[in-house]
C-alpha cells in the first residue's frame, strides 16, 4: 500500500528520529566496549588504533549489525528515498526491533549486547529510548 502524500514526510522525520538515537546508542556501546577491552588490555594508543581493533578485531565484530543498520538508515535518507509502502517502512522498524531483542541471535550479537546494556546505565537508557522510537 503507497503512504498518502503527507506520509512519507512523517515516515522521513521517523527515520531521521530513529536515526539519530541509534546513532548515540551505537556511539555509548563503542564507548562501552572500549572502556571494557582498555581494563583488560589496557589503554588504546589512538584513535586510528581504535578504528583498527573495531575493523579487525573480532571482539568487536558484534557491533557490525548496529553499524549496518545506520548505514541502511542513512542510504535511505541521503537518497531522498525514504520508505515508500508502509511495508517497507514497517520491515526497517521491524529489523530494527528484532537486533535489539533477544527474538534474532545473529552471530552472538544478542548475548554481547544485553551484556553491554546491564553493564552501562548509558546503554540501557539508550536502548529505552530506541525501543520507544520503535512503537
Amino acid at each position: 500500500m503507497e503512504l498518502p502524500p503527507g506520509d512519507p514526510v512523517q515516515a522521513r522525520q521517523r527515520l531521521t528520529e530513529l536515526r539519530e538515537t541509534l546513532l548515540t546508542l551505537h556511539k555509548a556501546l563503542l564507548d562501552s566496549e572500549r572502556t571494557a577491552y582498555e581494563i583488560v588490555h589496557g589503554p588504546i594508543a589512538s584513535p586510528g588504533a581504535f578504528l583498527q581493533l573495531l575493523i579487525n578485531d573480532s571482539r568487536f565484530a558484534w557491533l557490525r549489525p548496529v553499524t549496518t543498520l545506520l548505514v541502511q538508515i542513512d542510504e535511505w535518507l541521503a537518497a531522498k528515498n525514504p520508505p515508500k509502502t508502509e511495508e517497507e517502512l514497517s520491515q526497517l522498524l521491524q529489523d530494527t526491533r528484532a537486533l535489539l531483542s533477544p527474538s534474532r541471535d545473529v552471530n552472538g550479537f544478542w548475548k554481547r549486547y544485553s551484556t553491554a546494556v546491564r553493564r552501562d546505565p548509558a546503554v540501557a537508557v539508550l536502548h529505552e529510548q530506541v525501543e520507544k522510537k520503535l512503537i
